[in-house]
């Protein structure tokens, strides 16, 4: 029986996120770095710019690799790293 007072006995996330929403972020972070990297390619580029584009894109990847293993506080620090990456991004454009 569900006991309202207990939030161990819940179905639902302890938090505002759903258990997709780390991944989203990371993954919105990505697609980013993705479009960065493409219109550096198509535009006369600047290498390390570039370089610089690949490396931040490969951390991505690591990171939303380790959130499948990742404990609820370094799922927590992870999300919060990218949502402001993520609002640091979308106020420079790709």
């Amino acid at each position: 029986m569900h006991d309202p007072a207990s939030p161990s006995s819940s179905a639902e996330p302890a938090g505002p996120l759903s258990p997709r929403a780390p991944a989203d972020v990371v993954e919105e972070v990505m697609a980013w770095y993705s479009r960065a990297i493409l219109a550096e390619r198509r535009a006369p580029s600047d290498p390390a710019r570039l370089e610089q584009l690949l490396a931040q894109r490969q951390e991505c990847v690591r990171d939303r690799a380790r959130l499948e293993e990742a404990d609820a506080e370094e799922t927590a620090r992870i999300t919060a790293s990218y949502a402001a990456r993520l609002q640091e991004l979308g106020a420079t454009g790709p």
